[in-house]
């Protein structure tokens, strides 16, 4: 009887779950202000159920969305007046083994969600920490598969990029749109691929120089806040190596820039709030097309 096949039937604002028998159908028509409410998901989003996945997958979908007009440009951090004191944490190499998880844990505690770059080969090795990423709320972004520098032709370009897209994608159903190269480099290929597929190249307008053998948690404290601006891009790393210093140096960087005025937001989110901004004054330009930036220069990050 199909009474006895449906076993639930979920319909939040524009997605409609429907588990029938041992499979699932997924109808969705997804639009952003439907998951802004976390009581709408009030179900337990335990591993064992599809329908919890699949919810997962939907927020996924939708967080994930960035304006059109930012497809195929560079992006260094959003215009926005000076007055809007908001910023971006981004965090690259991981999943990292132990530090992501801390960063995670730093970053629940603060009520904060950030954006992740994630290396594929990285995935690959630790999936539950990337899915607890998804599942935190955070926004992933594509960081190649083996975090290469040298010159690639497309065929491998190509292969860095989508090997990282897919694996990403099979993880958690996010199909990402924001793209950063290893490095910042902007001319050995990748870059080139990454913009025919219509990603956003998301740079950096700060850094905390964690990539750095020198310095304690105080240097990454002062080389955050020293160049933090509204609209700001700030560079950490959570993989690639031991990241014990920048989990030292998290807390205080937030407590700090929330004691000058600031709000975090994520990558999408900020060039969400560029789009509704006009006319307005600015500390610096936003966007670069001509893909001159000292960050390309960098061989560390």
């Amino acid at each position: 009887m199909l009474s006895h096949k449906i076993i639930q039937f979920l319909t939040v604002g524009s997605i409609t779950l429907i588990a029938t028998g041992g499979s699932l159908s997924l109808t969705r028509l997804l639009h952003k202000d439907s998951f802004n409410n976390p009581s709408l998901f009030a179900q337990s989003a335990d591993k064992k159920s599809p329908a919890a996945n699949l919810q997962n997958v939907a927020l996924n979908a939708s967080k994930e969305d960035i304006p059109k007009q930012f497809q195929g440009q560079t992006i260094y951090q959003a215009k926005l007046p000076i007055t809007d004191k908001v910023i971006a944490l981004t965090f690259d190499d991981g999943p990292g083994p132990k530090n992501t998880t801390q960063v995670l844990e730093i970053l629940k505690k603060n009520n904060i969600k950030a954006t992740f770059f994630l290396v594929g080969e990285m995935v690959s090795f630790h999936p539950q920490i990337v899915k607890q990423i998804a599942a935190d709320g955070h926004v992933l972004g594509n960081h190649t598969w083996h975090h290469w520098y040298r010159r690639m032709d497309v065929a491998t370009a190509a292969s860095e990029i989508n090997r990282t897209a897919d694996i990403i994608y099979k993880l958690t159903g996010v199909k990402t749109t924001l793209f950063r190269p290893p490095g910042g480099f902007l001319h050995n290929g990748l870059v080139d691929y990454a913009k025919s597929q219509k990603y956003a190249i998301m740079m950096w307008s700060d850094e905390s120089g964690d990539s750095q053998r020198r310095g304690q948690a105080a240097s990454l404290i002062k080389n955050v806040e020293k160049s933090a601006k509204p609209g700001g891009i700030i560079l950490m790393h959570d993989g690639g190596g031991n990241r014990s210093r920048t989990v030292k140096a998290l807390p205080q960087i937030i407590a700090d820039l929330r004691a000058k005025g600031y709000k975090f937001v994520t990558i999408p989110e900020l060039l969400e709030m560029q789009t509704q901004t006009k006319n307005v004054v600015t500390a610096e330009s936003s966007i670069t097309t001509n893909d001159t930036h000292p960050n390309h220069q960098l061989h560390n990050q």
